[in-house]
């Protein structure tokens, strides 16, 4: 883990203007901000860890948990919302079978709900990784869990 956050210090040449960016890069290592590297930021950035840490639960894009290779994050904001999203939400629970905010034990899904993408013409969304759905239906659900399945 040490040689993983030196690589990505480096690439920012230890600037600790550029920490978000650190810290985007470190998630995307790990799939979640581990203490243990933080703890390691802190030291070489000379930046008090309550600092890193009050970023990393600022942002909601930083997780200090783990999460799924396939994360899927199923739009609660208003239009997404009026047009079914809260049963689609359901729907990923049942067929994932986990609660909002875990993760698979297998580490391949992680499901949150957010409260806006953007698409709204498209309500209710689900984006799972960098893919947007749109117009997703509960009957829809399982077409997509079966399309990220290993």
């Amino acid at each position: 883990m040490e040689r993983k956050v030196a690589e990505i210090l480096n690439r920012y040449q230890a600037d600790p203007g550029s920490i978000t960016s650190i810290l985007q890069d470190i998630q995307e290592e790990f799939s979640h901000l581990p203490a243990p590297a933080l703890k390691i930021l802190a030291a070489r950035l000379d930046i008090p860890l309550s600092r890193i840490l009050s970023l990393a639960t600022f942002y909601r894009a930083f997780s200090l948990k783990p999460k799924g290779k396939h994360p899927v994050h199923v739009c609660l904001g208003t239009a997404c919302h009026v047009r079914g999203a809260q049963l689609v939400l359901e729907k990923f629970e049942r067929e994932l079978a986990l609660k909002t905010g875990e993760t698979s034990g297998d580490m391949e899904f992680s499901l949150d709900a957010v409260r806006c993408v953007g698409c709204c013409g498209l309500a209710p969304v689900v984006t799972i990784g960098d893919e947007v759905h749109g117009k997703v239906t509960q009957t829809k659900v399982a077409g997509l869990v079966k399309k990220y399945k290993k």
